[in-house]
């Protein structure tokens, strides 16, 4: 069984992949029919995922999103914070993410917070 932090690496690895290609392979680890939603955005599907994604990472260019604290999961849920910083620099977001895995340990639902934004 895979612990919450092997879920919460895997899972902001896919945020932080450079390359469209990559990012669609580790896609296919998560339940065909995934669900994301946050207060900015929202995607049905592994698909519609990945092209959310994308559009993320070219809104947000040179930032990436490091794991902030330790990863804690109950039952099929997988919690953990995050951070979007440049390499050096502050961050201008922080947020919580509660993750669902359907039985095979996929992800099957994402429900992001955002904790705080900066300007």
């Amino acid at each position: 069984m895979r612990s919450p932090l092997d879920t919460a690496t895997d899972y902001l690895a896919v945020w932080n992949e450079a390359s469209a290609p990559e990012r669609r392979r580790r896609l296919d680890a998560w339940h065909p029919d995934a669900r994301y939603r946050d207060p900015l955005m929202e995607a049905d599907g592994r698909e519609a995922v990945a092209a959310m994604i994308e559009g993320a990472r070219e809104r947000f260019p040179g930032l990436a999103f490091r794991l902030h604290g330790t990863p804690d999961g109950h039952g099929p849920f997988v919690r953990f914070s995050w951070a979007l910083a440049p390499d050096c620099g502050p961050a201008v977001a922080a947020g919580t993410d509660v993750v669902r895995l359907d039985a095979a340990g996929r992800i099957a639902e994402v429900i992001g917070f955002l904790d705080e934004v900066r300007s």
